[in-house]
């Protein structure tokens, strides 16, 4: 008997063919964007290196006994110096380059413009020099609006260079999968839409809303500049981002093979994301001899593998201080937990979760952790905002016997930013804790953690405890899945 013609086939065979065909494309893009080969030079971990001149930098919002707010800020005072004075080159990598503010309050200092301004003026000092700015798509909403910020900075031949994030792997792989299959084809314009723009005004395209869904960024935050006092480095948490100024921050500025090291994560970037090889020097400034106090760059989930052995190294008689914004990365967690039952002494200094540019948060996902460290007995309090953000990332160990360390940066301890998706660089350092910057570490921690009559900075677990089981599992689900912000 003959077959019959597979033109006359009903159309449900064609939509069950094409159903699965469909199917089979969104779960091979889903595994591939997963587990893809890095671009070259990321998840990077570089040697230690000796460095002659490390400091300490630190933003503070704090309360008096009276409940009015205070501010100190140190880091972009020393980054836009060091930007303005460099004679040959000047790179910065920041996450956050914009006025967008949402319903931030007033009294914030306009640090993009600053950031600007310091460009453009180091630039005209001199001809020879080379200057970048390496930032994130989400400045021009990924192409959805002009960003005058970025205008005046080419017009200054300071380079722009935005990441391509379709290079890195998804985080929210649920969504990306559809997404790059149906409309990262589609591109942008910053010509209007149809959609509120949700951190500014006028209207920005669906093309917008269907990739920040993504939620995957460039998170970095680094200086590199060469000038006539040789090359110098800094890596902070801290945004120049004007609703970011009132938030609390951490950075190191070195010197030394190390500031080539970092360098040399941001010349990947830009080679990956398209920029015309960039006409960087090479940074190769040894220290001639040996120092007490080393440092290295790390990135990515190279900062996790750091993090994880630091805490490991902790037991009895030893300190373990951890000061995070976003805490939720399940290895950190448990990590945390075993050194306590080894006998570490380990401090948690969170954010609340409650602040967002003026909007407030519902504490996922320190809350949660917090309860999970505090019924395993880890020691947890809350940093005391008032509108403003804990935005600090460092992790510290004391030990009874050898060097202290410090990794701080950019890098939430969350599976974003710890497992390879998002673009992150840390500092580490170990040297003896009579250093001077290692000092400063530690008193900086305590004052936070045990407060001072006229500086209240932390409270105790109680005061922000949430104890729901309903917002536990649904942070950790968000974890696992990537269907957060965090």
């Amino acid at each position: 008997m003959a077959r019959p013609s597979t033109s006359k086939r009903p159309l449900r065979f064609w939509l069950l063919r094409g159903g699965l065909a469909l199917a089979l494309l969104y779960l091979a893009t889903f595994v591939w964007h997963q587990w893809k080969p890095l671009p070259e030079g990321v998840n990077v971990t570089g040697p230690w290196r000796s460095a002659s001149v490390v400091r300490f930098h630190a933003d503070s919002t704090w309360l008096d006994a009276e409940g009015t707010a205070h501010s100190e800020q140190a880091i972009f005072s020393t980054a836009f110096a060091m930007i303005e004075a460099a004679d040959r080159l000047a790179v910065a990598d920041f996450f956050l380059v914009n006025r967008f503010a949402g319903q931030a309050s007033a009294g914030h200092r306009p640090l993009s413009g600053q950031l600007v301004e310091a460009f453009v003026t180091g630039n005209a000092a001199g001809d020879d020099r080379a200057a970048a700015l390496v930032t994130d798509p989400f400045n021009t909403l990924y192409g959805g609006v002009e960003q005058p910020l970025f205008t005046r900075l080419r017009q200054s031949d300071v380079a722009v260079i935005e990441t391509d994030l379709t290079r890195l792997r998804d985080p929210n792989p649920l969504w990306s999968a559809a997404w790059r299959i149906c409309c990262q084809w589609w591109g942008n314009t910053p010509h209007g839409g149809w959609l509120p723009n949700l951190v500014g005004e006028g209207r920005v395209s669906l093309r917008t809303y269907l990739t920040m869904l993504n939620f995957k960024a460039n998170h970095r935050k680094t200086v590199t500049v060469v000038g006539a006092d040789g090359a110098k480095g800094l890596v902070t948490s801290a945004n120049p981002h004007d609703a970011s100024s009132r938030h609390d921050n951490v950075a190191f500025s070195f010197n030394g093979a190390a500031v080539g090291d970092l360098l040399e994560t941001e010349r990947s970037v830009a080679t990956f994301s398209g920029a015309e090889a960039p006409d960087w020097p090479r940074i190769e400034e040894a220290i001639d001899a040996p120092t007490a106090l080393q440092v290295r760059i790390l990135t990515e989930a190279a900062i996790r593998d750091a993090a994880l052995a630091m805490i490991a190294e902790a037991g009895e008689g030893d300190a373990l201080d951890l000061l995070m914004f976003y805490l939720a990365h399940r290895d950190i967690v448990r990590a945390l937990i075993d050194a306590h039952a080894r006998g570490a002494s380990v401090r948690v200094l969170l954010d609340p979760n409650e602040d967002a540019f003026g909007r407030t948060k519902n504490g996922i996902p320190n809350r949660q952790v917090a309860w999970e460290l505090h019924a395993a007995g880890v020691p947890v309090r809350w940093c005391n905002t008032s509108g403003e953000q804990c935005h600090s990332k460092m992790l510290v160990l004391r030990p009874a016997n050898g060097p202290m360390q410090v990794l701080a940066g950019s890098a939430n301890f969350t599976r974003r930013n710890l497992d390879n998706y998002n673009l992150e660089t840390n500092v580490q350092l170990r040297g003896p804790r009579d250093e001077a910057v290692m000092q400063a570490v530690s008193a900086f921690f305590a004052t936070r953690w045990a407060n001072r009559p006229d500086q209240l900075h932390s409270l105790a677990y109680d005061r922000h405890a949430d104890h729901s089981r309903w917002r536990y599992w649904q942070y950790r689900l968000m974890e696992a899945t990537g269907l957060s912000t965090f």
